[in-house]
């Protein structure tokens, strides 16, 4: 019975972190390319002058803008991806409630920008932006396919990669998983802890109930 409200636990948990980060990513992009517009159309909205603003900017590519052009290849890997992170939700022998809301942040992140990838958005090429971002003539009228990037952050005089809410959940995921793989315990050894732990239980059980 523990072990199944365990389980359900860390389900609401996984699925709870998915809903608020990919409603969050997507209504933070519906809202700043509401105001700002696609790229090009107006000038940077600075929160903290020269450090901190928002930008809009289309990436056709990764994170940081890896792999430009790479649309369907990074669909793919998205789908897969999320695979991978829900049977690792479902699976996870330490039923570990930290593992679930890390993996959350992940999922949240893969669905807001393969929303995006998919062309779910809404947006479609004009004249204007296709000539801003050397579109083809046969890309007028056409669904954007490309995440919506929003939030800009100089380093000094550089400024880093426009990014959005679903690259932050993904970035985070990824720290906490790095974490979790260095200090986590042993699944092989919960396993055995667990075995143990039943044996000792039905063994006192029995002793306690003599036949």
């Amino acid at each position: 019975m523990n072990n199944h409200k365990s389980q359900f636990v860390r389900l609401f948990l996984f699925l709870a972190i998915v809903a608020v980060g990919f409603s969050a990513d997507l209504a933070t992009k519906h809202w700043i390319f509401g105001k700002l517009g696609l790229p090009g159309r107006q000038d940077v909205w600075w929160i903290v002058d020269d450090v901190f603003g928002f930008q809009t900017s289309l990436n056709q590519g990764a994170l940081f803008g890896i792999g430009q052009g790479q649309i369907p290849l990074f669909v793919g890997l998205s789908f897969v991806a999320l695979v991978g992170v829900c049977w690792w939700v479902w699976s996870d022998v330490s039923n570990s409630r930290y593992l679930a809301v890390t993996l959350g942040l992940i999922a949240a992140g893969i669905l807001g920008n393969l929303w995006d990838r998919c062309g779910l958005h809404g947006l479609k090429w004009t004249p204007f932006d296709i000539e801003v971002w050397n579109q083809s003539p046969e890309s007028l009228g056409q669904p954007v396919y490309a995440v919506r990037d929003w939030i800009l952050v100089m380093l000094g005089d550089y400024p880093w990669p426009n990014f959005n809410i679903a690259d932050s959940c993904l970035v985070c995921g990824a720290i906490l998983i790095g974490l979790y793989a260095l200090f986590a315990p042993n699944p092989a050894k919960v396993l055995v802890e667990k075995a143990e732990a039943e044996a000792s239980k039905t063994s006192d059980e029995e002793e306690n109930n003599p036949s």
